[in-house]
C-alpha cells in the first residue's frame, strides 16, 4: 500500500529541509558542485523495486547503464533522471522507471550519466542518443522520458534523433529544464512560490553544464531548437515551479510547428511533482504509464 502524502505538506517540507540551497544563491551551487565532486552519491537502485522485474547493468562507453526488464516486453524506453545536472539518481526515479517497466510492459534503460563538474550537455546528449538507438534495435519502438535536468537531455536528444530521421512514438517530460539562460521574464513572478529551484544557482550549474556550447544551443537549451517533425510530446508541470513559464513557451512553439504537445499543468504543484507520492503525483504517475503504454 502506498503512503499518500498530503499535497499541502510538500512545499512546507521542502522549505524546512532547505531543498533550495543549491539554487537560491550562486555560492550554494558552487558548494554543491564541490560536495558532489568530493563525495559522490551512490547511484545503485533500491534493494527492492517491484516483484517480477529483472534488473541488468552493464557499462556502455564508460557509463553504468541499467535495464529494467518486465515479464513481457512490448517495447522500450529510456528514462533520464533529473537532479540539476549535479545530483545523482534518487529512489523516486528508480521507482517511477520500474513502474513504467512493469505496468507499460517496456524495457526501461536508465543511464547513469556523468554530472557536473565532469559531464556536459553534449556528452549527455550523445550518450543518450546511442542508448535510444540501442533500445530500438533490442526492443523495438522506444519512447524517451526525463524529469527536470533529465527532461532537458531527453528533449535535446529527441531533436537530434529527428535530425537523423527518427521520430519517437512519444517524448514525455516532467518539469523539464528548457532554457538554461534562465531569461524568461515570468520567472521572477513565480520564484517566491517555488520552494525548490532558483535562478542564481541555476545559472552557475548551467555554465558548467554547457561545456563549450552556447547557452542557447539546442543541446543545452532545447527550447530554442526547431521543433518541427517531432513526435508526440507530453509535458507535466506545476505552477509553483520556476521552470513552468518555459513549459508554456515550449507548448506555444510546438503548436506553431505542428507538433502534438499536451501540456498537463496542475495548479499549486511543485517541481517534479509526479515523483512525489501525493494524490496529484500518483495521478500523474498513472497518466505517465498510460501514455507510455499507448505509445507503443
Amino acid at each position: 500500500m502506498t503512503l499518500v502524502v498530503p499535497d499541502a505538506f510538500v512545499p512546507l517540507a521542502l522549505r524546512l529541509l532547505r531543498a533550495n540551497r543549491p539554487f537560491v544563491t550562486a555560492e550554494g551551487a558552487r558548494r554543491r558542485i564541490r560536495q558532489r565532486e568530493l563525495r559522490p552519491i551512490p547511484y545503485g537502485p533500491p534493494p527492492r523495486l517491484r516483484p517480477g522485474i529483472r534488473l541488468d547493468v552493464e557499462h556502455v562507453d564508460g557509463w553504468p547503464v541499467y535495464t529494467i526488464l518486465p515479464r513481457e516486453i512490448q517495447g522500450g524506453a529510456v528514462y533520464v533522471h533529473g537532479g540539476g545536472w549535479v545530483n545523482e539518481i534518487a529512489p523516486q526515479h528508480w521507482q517511477l522507471a520500474a513502474r513504467i517497466a512493469d505496468e507499460a510492459s517496456m524495457a526501461v534503460t536508465v543511464p547513469i550519466y556523468p554530472l557536473v563538474p565532469f559531464g556536459t550537455a553534449r556528452q549527455a546528449r550523445e550518450g543518450v542518443l546511442a542508448l535510444v538507438r540501442r533500445s530500438r534495435e533490442r526492443f523495438g519502438a522506444t519512447c524517451l522520458a526525463g524529469d527536470s535536468a533529465g527532461g532537458q537531455i531527453a528533449l535535446s536528444t529527441a531533436l537530434a534523433l529527428r535530425d537523423e530521421g527518427v521520430v519517437l512514438p512519444h517524448t514525455l517530460l516532467i518539469s523539464p529544464a528548457l532554457d538554461l539562460s534562465w531569461s524568461n521574464p515570468r520567472i521572477p513572478a513565480v520564484q517566491p512560490t517555488d520552494p525548490w529551484l532558483g535562478t542564481p544557482g541555476g545559472k552557475v550549474l548551467a555554465e558548467h553544464w554547457r561545456g563549450g556550447l552556447d547557452l542557447l544551443d539546442p543541446a543545452v537549451s532545447p527550447l530554442f531548437g526547431d521543433l518541427a517533425g517531432l513526435g508526440p510530446v507530453t509535458v507535466f508541470t506545476g505552477t509553483r515551479d520556476v521552470l513552468n513559464p518555459d513549459a508554456h513557451l515550449l507548448a506555444g512553439r510546438a503548436h506553431a510547428a505542428g507538433v502534438a504537445l499536451e501540456l498537463r499543468e496542475v495548479a499549486g504543484q511543485v517541481h517534479v511533482y509526479p515523483l512525489i507520492p501525493t494524490r496529484a503525483g500518483l495521478d500523474a504517475q498513472r497518466e505517465v504509464v498510460r501514455r507510455m503504454r499507448e505509445a507503443i
